[in-house]
């Protein structure tokens, strides 16, 4: 299903910082939009799996699992660490979390709580904090906080998209 695997996209982070509450804004959006996108859907078709690729709800519980990543990185820019932190990009913790088995309102409101605790503590920064920078351990590029919120966010429109795409093939 993934015409464009997340592991193969580059980014250019070649905008001003002074973007950040646009992208603010459209990282905040993302529990409503997935909240959105799954009303109304039977849990036979949140849980069903297309062959070895994950369900509906496993996108969903996916973006929980990585939720604490974004906010760690923040951290460690403000702290003046060089580096951030690497993603697994094995993706164990999602493999091994059996999201099938909860119930997608517990995962949505998770990853609603989550997130919005990031917003508060994004939205606490000084102006000056949204510039700065450590790198990207897979990437091998600076990301600045600003950057991060982008970056994240096309994370969160990937996995909208996988959704999306289930959404069309098991309905």
């Amino acid at each position: 299903m993934a015409k464009w695997p997340w592991i193969d996209r580059k980014f250019s982070f070649d905008y001003p910082a002074s973007k950040f509450p646009d992208l603010l804004e459209r990282w905040r959006g993302t529990p409503a939009r997935l909240e959105e996108r799954v009303a109304g859907l039977s849990r036979d078709v949140l849980t069903r799996r297309p062959g070895d690729g994950w369900s509906i709800q496993e996108n969903v519980g996916h973006l929980l699992d990585l939720e604490y990543l974004p906010a760690e990185r923040i951290e460690q820019i403000l702290n003046g660490e060089a580096e951030l932190i690497a993603a697994d990009m094995t993706n164990r913790k999602t493999h091994e979390a059996s999201h099938n088995d909860a119930k997608i309102e517990d995962l949505l409101s998770a990853f609603r709580a989550a997130r919005l605790e990031t917003v508060r503590r994004l939205e606490s920064l000084e102006e000056a904090d949204w510039a700065r920078s450590a790198l990207h351990p897979r990437l091998k590029q600076p990301m600045r906080i600003v950057d991060i919120i982008y970056f994240d966010s096309e994370h969160d429109d990937y996995h909208l998209g996988r959704i999306g795409e289930l959404v069309r093939a098991l309905t």
